[in-house]
């Protein structure tokens, strides 16, 4: 569990910032909270159950003349609420609650509840398991905080927790919740194959009406739209890949509604080798959110190259070797 991310997203909650420590800090503290132009030094201490005998036991052996101490915990006893208030320091309770009283501040809030579960067997089980997965690997030298992450993917901060921690346990992030190597990629590539749906039309051939209802969002990049995906926007980020014209185009769409749209104007077919393009919902939002603008060989915007190298990923032979000698740009970190 990171302890020191949930610490800095609670006061986050409070409006308040949080900073680490520097690298030269003596180890007597961990965090620095702002308060009003106050700097408190805080010392954490994380146990899963904290009673009123724990409290006791954490106050008698914390020894911190300019720190502290902030009890984090699972689950905070009143008991041990009020022992540790009493004695000017503080405590975060992960079901949804902070208090601090010492040096003229008092702090008494709900914050929203973080519980994580250890017992989640398979980190990317489940659609949320999935979108942390690609944040963590478009962001992987980040470090992301619970709330954080919760914010911005619109799910709990439980389920987030939870998810986090089972990619810590399986040693596929680190304790920053940062990504570590590439196994993380290849164990979402094992969940990514969605099935494709074969058009005779490409969305060229429709008029300006007809891509309105597709919904295809080619104007406006910060909306979700069609995002060309697989050989095609290979080639347009520079991998080592051939693409002629003409060749079929892959794209990833936002929903189920675009999907049925896009079969009843653009025509569906089941020979592959008679279709113009393929369509696909995306396995999760962010492939469709995160466009990148139309590429070299492209008039198209492009997918995510995290969800392109996914998409390549599919084809153990072909795709893998140009996995391998793919480095992109400047602009992306290789995550395979």
């Amino acid at each position: 569990m990171n302890v020191e991310g949930l610490v800095q997203d609670a006061f986050a909650q409070l409006g308040l910032a949080v900073r680490p420590l520097a690298p030269e800090d003596d180890g007597s503290s961990d965090l620095i909270v702002d308060h009003d132009g106050v700097a408190i030094r805080l010392k954490l201490k994380h146990r899963s159950l904290v009673d009123g005998n724990a409290a006791e036991r954490l106050l008698a052996e914390f020894d911190g003349s300019e720190s502290v101490l902030l009890v984090v915990g699972d689950r905070v006893t009143q008991d041990a609420r009020r022992r540790i208030l009493g004695a000017k320091a503080g405590y975060l309770d992960l079901r949804g609650h902070i208090g601090v009283r010492t040096r003229g501040v008092v702090i008494d809030a709900d914050v929203p509840a973080v519980r994580g579960d250890r017992d989640r067997t398979d980190a990317l089980a489940g659609q949320a398991g999935m979108e942390v997965a690609a944040y963590l690997l478009m962001n992987p030298t980040d470090s992301a905080a619970v709330r954080g992450l919760a914010r911005t993917l619109g799910r709990s901060p439980s389920t987030v927790s939870e998810v986090l921690g089972a990619l810590r346990r399986d040693g596929l992030i680190n304790d920053a919740n940062a990504v570590v190597g590439t196994a993380l990629f290849w164990r979402m590539s094992e969940r990514w194959a969605s099935r494709r749906t074969f058009l005779v039309s490409a969305p060229d051939d429709a008029g300006e009406v007809s891509r309105t209802a597709l919904r295809m969002g080619l104007k406006d990049l910060a909306q979700p739209g069609w995002a060309l995906t697989d050989t095609a926007a290979a080639a347009a980020y520079g991998a080592p890949v051939a693409f002629r014209a003409g060749q079929q185009l892959d794209f990833l769409v936002p929903d189920e509604s675009v999907l049925q749209r896009s079969i009843r104007l653009l025509g569906p077919t089941t020979s592959p080798t008679e279709a113009a393009i393929s369509v696909r919902i995306a396995p999760v939002p962010d492939a469709t959110r995160r466009r990148v603008g139309p590429g070299r060989s492209s008039e198209w915007p492009l997918a995510h190259p995290l969800f392109v190298a996914l998409d390549l990923a599919q084809d153990a032979g072909r795709g893998r070797e140009i996995l391998d000698a793919w480095e992109p740009d400047e602009r992306w970190t290789r995550v395979w």
